[in-house]
């Protein structure tokens, strides 16, 4: 069984979690059970992570098919990409927009990873 720490006000010894919170029912104190900055590793010291991910969390390469997830309206135009389009051999760049494509009816474009899924 899982062994719960004290509560750090009453010392008491009948903590329960609730969600990501510890709470004690003795003085209602509640609080989290973070490890204490000495121990905590720092997040600068972590690896980058450069690869580009879709919306479902998968990995893209330079050539993947993609499907829009929602309709995107496309700035400066009346067009819109409707949600459910296949757009082939994207290629990845940097930037806020991370993928740069050929839409059929539209032509080039740079969509957010966030819009799309790995098809």
């Amino acid at each position: 069984m899982n062994q719960l720490p004290q509560c750090p006000k009453c010392h008491a010894n009948d903590t329960y979690r609730d969600g990501a919170l510890l709470v004690c029912p003795l003085c209602a104190h509640e609080w989290t059970n973070e490890a204490p900055a000495a121990e905590a590793p720092d997040p600068a010291d972590a690896p980058e992570d450069t690869a580009v991910r879709d919306a479902t969390g998968n990995v893209l390469k330079d050539g993947d098919s993609v499907i829009v997830i929602k309709d995107l309206k496309v700035k400066g135009s009346s067009l819109v990409v409707k949600g459910g389009t296949k757009v082939k051999n994207i290629r990845l760049v940097d930037g806020d927009h991370d993928i740069d494509c050929r839409i059929d009816g539209i032509g080039a474009m740079q969509l957010k990873s966030q819009f799309v899924r790995k098809a």
